[in-house]
């Protein structure tokens, strides 16, 4: 069962040279089209691909907010790993609420 397919989040990998090597179908309506085997420098101007550079050399992850047309999003890129090896980057885009809650969660113990 591919679950991502028609998830209403944008999914997008690349591999740690930056090739895309999936979409899902939200990801694909986002994005124009279905971009695996282009290179996922090539879809961004600077300074995002100087960003994208940093994080796939650091291996780290970003997350910001965005609003484009009136829709507001939350953009999530995060490494992915195969058996401890770094093997690229995963993009979610979320569309959000204008407002939403936000809740303070504590621990179980906190609470008594």
């Amino acid at each position: 069962m591919d679950y991502m397919k028609e998830l209403n989040v944008a999914i997008t990998v690349c591999d740690k040279d930056g090739n895309i090597l999936q979409m899902n179908d939200k990801s694909q309506k986002t994005n124009n089209g279905n971009l695996v085997g282009r290179n996922v420098y090539d879809c961004h101007p600077e300074p995002a691909r100087t960003k994208l550079a940093e994080l796939m050399e650091q291996r780290t992850t970003n997350a910001y907010t965005i609003e484009k047309e009136g829709v507001k999003k939350l953009i999530y890129q995060t490494p992915w790993y195969d058996n401890g090896a770094f093997m690229g980057l995963v993009e979610f885009s979320l569309e959000i609420p204008s407002e939403m809650p936000h809740y303070i969660r504590r621990p179980k113990a906190e609470r008594m």
